[in-house]
């Protein structure tokens, strides 16, 4: 199978930006739940809340995600994984605008690593608002897909987080919240949510916490911090798998410029699970 016919394969899904999912993702991550006025924008980040995989129950696969081929590539790999993404928010999405969202695969890459063969699929979107012809944002999607957990694989050795944080916020994942994430999202991975399947089937010892539930999370850390910022630029990199079965801090840092901030998150042990920058307007 040569996976690579599939770069270039595109495809198009239009959306209504509604207010009841902004409300739902303000109540899951602990802030008032208010559904906002038309014109409101929208956090960066928060466009995951639409474009959902709306795949027929009859198309789900054996990790809840849908059967592979489709727009992706027919991976024949087991685990997948969200390992990072980069964006360009040139204009904010708003409550009540028509959006459509253009996929692209931009790059499939077959490699070899520690634990056996692994392929890396770069997915871009590109969306538009009221039938602009302008891009409001875009979206580089870095996919991994890898073998079972093997009794003998090689872990990676862990990098200790930076020490030096000016914010921090600590997270306690559990069901619920990690519920209420896949559900707004309509992520039907089971590896968020199905404690037995992630244990037994592919070997983690608790529920995984959602790689784009972090990047939030620290976007939201710096909302806080910085309420009036409008980021302009986002990228994020998973380190490190984050359990339900311990607490996590998410951390920043602005930089010298005023413009430019780390951000990162924790696990228990101080151990650095996601990397990330931002930049503001």
């Amino acid at each position: 199978m040569n996976l690579n016919e599939w770069i270039g394969k595109t495809e198009s899904v239009s959306d209504i930006v509604t207010a009841t999912p902004y409300a739902a993702l303000s109540a899951t991550l602990d802030r008032e739940a208010e559904r906002p006025p038309a014109g409101t924008a929208l956090p960066a980040l928060w466009h995951w809340l639409y474009f959902l995989p709306l795949y027929r129950q009859s198309e789900v696969g054996a990790d809840g995600h849908a059967k592979r081929g489709g727009f992706l590539p027919p991976v024949p790999l087991p685990r997948r994984m969200w390992a990072g993404s980069q964006f360009e928010f040139l204009e904010p999405l708003r409550i009540g605008d028509q959006v459509t969202r253009t996929s692209t695969i931009a790059d499939v890459t077959e490699k070899h690593g520690r634990t056996g063969p692994l392929v890396f699929v770069k997915v871009r979107h590109d969306i538009r608002r009221n039938d602009s012809m302008a891009i409001a944002l875009t979206e580089f999607h870095d996919i991994v897909y890898r073998e079972l957990a093997k009794p003998d694989d090689v872990v990676p050795p862990p990098k200790a987080a930076p020490g030096d944080a000016a914010w921090e916020r600590r997270i306690d994942p559990d069901d619920v919240l990690l519920f209420r994430y896949s559900a707004l999202t309509f992520n039907g991975h089971r590896i968020h949510y199905d404690r037995r399947y992630v244990t037994e089937v592919e070997g983690y010892p608790g529920l995984i916490v959602h790689g784009p539930l972090i990047a939030t999370l620290l976007l939201d850390l710096l909302r806080r911090e910085r309420p009036e910022a409008e980021v302009a630029h986002f990228e994020f990199r998973a380190v490190r798998p984050t359990f339900d079965i311990h607490h996590f801090h998410v951390c920043g840092q602005p930089e010298a410029d005023g413009k430019t901030f780390h951000l990162w998150a924790r696990d228990h042990e101080g151990w650095l699970t996601m990397d990330a920058t931002a930049v503001i307007k």
